[in-house]
């Protein structure tokens, strides 16, 4: 029983023990707050990089859509008609005079009065969906019911009722 004493008296004879333990507390929350950081600046850095990704993404876009009018307006102006026909001249292409237009008449050839925008063939009337699709959960449980435990045999299984 002597040996406590001593023991604690021993411990007490050395502070540096008290300050390497605090020193070393210090040290653990300084480190967790520098991995805290560093794990705080990789996020941030990564959300920096793929903002300017998407910023560069979205100029791309502008570019290419700039690019699509620019095109779309030279194709514009390659079919206009002034242009079509500059090159048709240029290939040797010229207006054709009324006396050299020669029509074909072709017997039984009916010239259409207007578009027709509805289908006028009659169909025959067909169901769209067959009958095992166009019944209902509750049918084809009281089906299955019915035909699992006898059905007609007077029990009814939304009453209770015995058989």
């Amino acid at each position: 029983m002597n040996a406590f004493p001593l023991l604690v008296h021993a411990y007490r004879q050395a502070p540096w023990r008290i300050q390497r333990r605090w020193a070393s507390a210090f040290l653990l929350g300084l480190v967790g707050l520098a991995m805290i950081a560093a794990l705080y600046l990789d996020v941030t850095a990564r959300a920096a990089i793929l903002g300017r990704e998407i910023q560069s993404l979205k100029a791309d876009i502008a570019r290419l859509r700039q690019e699509n009018a620019t095109l779309q307006t030279r194709l514009a102006e390659l079919m206009s008609t002034y242009s079509m026909e500059q090159r048709a001249r240029a290939l040797g292409y010229r207006p054709v005079k009324s006396t050299e237009i020669h029509y074909v008449i072709v017997p039984g050839y009916v010239r259409p009065t207007s578009v027709k925008l509805v289908d006028t063939v009659a169909r025959p009337a067909t169901e769209a969906l067959p009958p095992e699709y166009r019944q209902s959960l509750l049918e084809w449980f009281v089906e299955y019911f019915h035909s699992t435990y006898g059905g007609g045999d007077g029990v009814s299984l939304f009453t209770g009722g015995l058989p």
